[in-house]
């Protein structure tokens, strides 16, 4: 085996992150609420930094720097700046009034259940719809994390990347299974430190490895268009991806015109925090409304800090690594964190460093299948098929089955040895932030929102996303800019106007649904 004291090293961490499962095993079994929310009990810095681990993980570590990497400053550099401040925004408007309405709203466990019951409704087509979407989304989300654990381990060890693949899966199955929210939000925030002091670290060495900052920014200078933040930088490519050489240097193109359109595209990607359940479930699960502030600040800082770090380290890479065939595609380019830390730093701390990605990666998607197995088990299975008649036993075996079925077409999604993990990622946290992101902000600022505006936001936003990516992106942007547009943004504004359009054709909400908006809006609140 290649590198046998990281393996050593990664498998003592996971030990300590399936500890912290059995710790809070007991807890966690005892009824869904606990299982699926924690029972309301997160303090600040755990929200706070599980919130941004589970959201950013494997992604933040190789999917970010490979962008870099690959292509230069602009492409990273424009979606980590609208991540930064989707993050800020999200925590500022968002994250107390979802919480309180959430507990006034039939104290809501997930986002299904929040605006089905926002909107008071018998027939629970909200409730079905938006558990479909998430049940679709987050098994595309959970691919992106067995492609992370694959490449982790294929990179590192050498291993076959589909062994490893299954592997992780088996393996995220069984540790969700186990240990449920808290116990995935407590490792979340464990590897939230460890990821920003990977990131941190690697960019001092780095640096120091490359002969001092000015020597990467000589290098990246010495590339067309890979320090600009209007032009993008083009690798050169043979027939099988693989970028050209002519001995030590890479090859590339004339930069690439990056236009107001890519710039606004890439930004728009902020967008996505106002919709990703995994965010949104943890304003829900804070124990007090009043400790949202010191989330915020928490939050935010280390997203800047991690965000700006991962974009860096792709630029040191260029420096240290121009020429590496475990790096010369746009696929393999996201191994870049991996191989700079396995040359460039001890061993143990290498191993380390490795460990994070790969418990930030399990964390994350265990994250993603637990939500989209509630939304089946708690929305679908007890709160439409059973007409919340099923009992707690029977809840938290439907969503076990659902584990285990998701992974599988997860793994199924990963199977392609390509795979490019921001292309996944991309596709994922567009459907979330079209489908869930303007209800949620209609919902929690608009009262006269209706049940029919939710309905024909969720689809027009859900369905916008597919169409605009499958079909309009395919087939017209090569002609018309306009459609290589990221397919977030138009479907963010097609929902949004779908919302407007369907409650003002509708009728007015009753009462009770006025009455509740107007008593979160006034603060009164009574905390769990």
């Amino acid at each position: 085996m290649e590198n046998p004291e990281i393996f050593v090293v990664m498998l003592l961490y996971m030990c300590a992150v399936v500890g912290i499962g059995v710790y809070f095993y007991k807890r966690a079994q005892r009824n869904s609420e606990n299982y699926f929310l924690g029972g309301r009990s997160l303090g600040p810095w755990v929200a706070a930094m599980s919130a941004e681990a589970s959201d950013m993980s494997g992604w933040l570590l190789m999917g970010l720097p490979g962008l870099a990497y690959w292509c230069g400053l602009a492409d990273a550099f424009w979606t980590a700046l609208g991540l930064a401040i989707g993050t800020y925004v999200n925590w500022l408007i968002v994250a107390k009034r979802l919480r309180n309405y959430s507990q006034v709203a039939g104290n809501s466990i997930t986002i299904p259940d929040f605006f089905s019951n926002r909107f008071k409704e018998k027939k629970k087509i909200i409730l079905g719809i938006s558990a479909v979407f998430i049940l679709i989304f987050f098994t595309v989300y959970a691919s992106s994390c067995f492609v992370t654990v694959g490449k982790l381990f294929n990179t590192l060890f050498g291993f076959d990347y589909h062994v490893t693949l299954v592997i992780g899966a088996l393996f995220v199955v069984a540790y969700t299974l186990i240990g449920g929210f808290l116990a995935e939000s407590v490792s979340d925030f464990m590897q939230a430190i460890v990821m920003i002091l990977a990131l941190v670290a690697m960019i001092a060495v780095g640096v120091v490895n490359a002969g001092g900052f000015g020597a990467v920014i000589e290098n990246a200078k010495g590339i067309d268009g890979f320090l600009s933040l209007n032009e993008i930088a083009t690798p050169i490519v043979g027939e099988n991806g693989a970028q050209l050489n002519a001995g030590n240097t890479p090859l590339f193109g004339k930069a690439g015109n990056y236009s107001f359109l890519n710039m606004i595209s890439m930004l728009a990607w902020g967008l996505g925090y106002f919709g990703v359940p995994q965010v949104l479930l943890r304003f829900m699960a804070i124990r007090n409304s009043g400790e949202i502030k010191r989330s915020r600040i928490i939050a935010t800082v280390w997203c800047v800090i991690s965000l700006a770090a991962a974009v860096m380290i792709g630029i040191i890479g260029r420096a240290l690594l121009p020429v590496d065939e475990a790096l010369n595609t746009a696929s393999k380019a996201e191994s870049i964190l991996i191989v700079m830390s396995t040359d460039y730093l001890p061993l143990i701390v290498a191993g380390l460093i490795m460990a994070g990605i790969l418990a930030a990666t399990i964390s994350s998607s265990d994250s993603y299948l637990l939500i989209a197995s509630s939304a089946v088990s708690v929305n679908l299975f007890k709160g439409i098929f059973k007409k919340d008649k099923a009992d707690e036993k029977q809840v938290m075996w439907v969503s076990r089955i659902v584990l285990v079925a998701i992974a599988l077409v997860g793994v199924i999604i990963a199977w392609k040895e390509d795979s490019v993990i921001f292309t996944l990622v991309s596709f994922a946290w567009a459907g979330f932030g079209a489908t869930f992101g303007p209800l949620m902000l209609f919902s929690l600022f608009w009262k006269r929102t209706t049940r029919t505006g939710a309905i024909a936001g969720m689809l027009a936003g859900g369905i916008s996303v597919f169409v605009w990516k499958l079909v309009l992106k395919e087939f017209l942007a090569a002609s018309i800019p306009f459609f290589s547009l990221y397919e977030l943004l138009p479907a963010f504004i097609i929902s949004s106007i779908a919302i407007v359009i369907g409650s003002l054709l509708s009728k007015e909400p009753e009462k009770d649904v006025l009455d509740e908006f107007e008593q979160v809006k006034s603060g009164i609140v009574p905390e769990v």
